[in-house]
């Protein structure tokens, strides 16, 4: 009888995930006075992540390595660190001055995943109105894990630490 109680209490959690989306956005979104072109170029140089990324902080051990251009459209940026940065990638794939910025987005540890971020831009006279996104596809596993987990409120707090730390540079 318990065997088969906890059987249905799991095949219950299996459908629910499977109900879920198959795909995911997580945003955020700050007001910097600043010009878009100040907050923009923070952005689309990869040097500059470490000044204002929450994860940058998470290692000072991390790893970084910077190829393909300078700036912008090519800029790659790899990193590999403990356990709470893992190993991933970033490529700029989009950019349309000082308005969006598309990254390709690839981690490799301690998961998987394949991701866009997206950086969107609109001036409001001396402000500058930054959203942060993320989105990608769901997998099957990542269903179930988020029947557990919040993932909007845990990456939602990294972007919310990211948007101050970049507003209080932007602003300097």
């Amino acid at each position: 009888m318990l065997t088969t109680a906890i059987l249905v209490i799991i095949a219950g959690l299996l459908v629910l995930a499977a109900s879920r989306p198959d795909t995911f956005r997580i945003q955020r979104s700050a007001s910097i006075n600043a010009t878009p072109e100040k907050v923009s170029a923070l952005l689309a140089d990869f040097h500059h992540w470490g000044s204002w990324s929450p994860w940058e902080k998470l290692d000072p051990a991390l790893a970084r390595k910077y190829s393909g251009a300078a700036t912008g459209i090519g800029a790659v940026y790899e990193w590999e660190g403990n356990k709470k940065v893992g190993k991933g990638r970033m490529e700029i794939t989009d950019l349309s001055e000082n308005a969006r910025i598309l990254i390709k987005l690839d981690f490799f540890s301690p998961f998987e995943a394949h991701n866009t971020a997206e950086f969107t831009l609109h001036q409001d006279g001396g402000t500058t109105n930054l959203t942060w996104a993320m989105y990608g596809p769901t997998s099957f596993p990542v269903k179930v894990m988020r029947l557990f987990m919040n993932m909007d409120r845990m990456v939602g707090k990294d972007f919310e630490a990211g948007l101050a730390s970049l507003k209080a540079l932007a602003e300097k």
